[in-house]
């Protein structure tokens, strides 16, 4: 797991202790983007597309826009030095 990918996993943990988290790095499916290649050009990363799979309690009652805001607040750092980002966010 590379240094995003783990800082993104630790935040996910401290913030909404899941009960399931998967944080997927993508990267290597859209190697050949042209996104990517922005992004590689840009000074970013190898780790440039990242799916999140997050199921936790602290969703209750949130719509999910406001699932989605949140988890993008805790990962703003992250999520800017990033490509892509997608999350599948639910409740337990």
């Amino acid at each position: 797991m590379g240094i995003i990918a783990s800082s993104i996993k630790e935040k996910l943990e401290q913030s909404f202790t899941p009960s399931h988290l998967e944080v997927i790095d993508e990267s290597h499916k859209h190697a050949h983007h042209r996104g990517a290649h922005e992004h590689a050009a840009e000074g970013g990363s190898a780790e440039s597309h990242f799916h999140v799979v997050i199921v936790s309690d602290k969703f209750e009652g949130m719509s999910r826009l406001a699932k989605h805001r949140a988890v993008l607040e805790v990962l703003a750092d992250e999520v800017a030095q990033i490509h892509a980002f997608s999350l599948d966010a639910r409740v337990a």
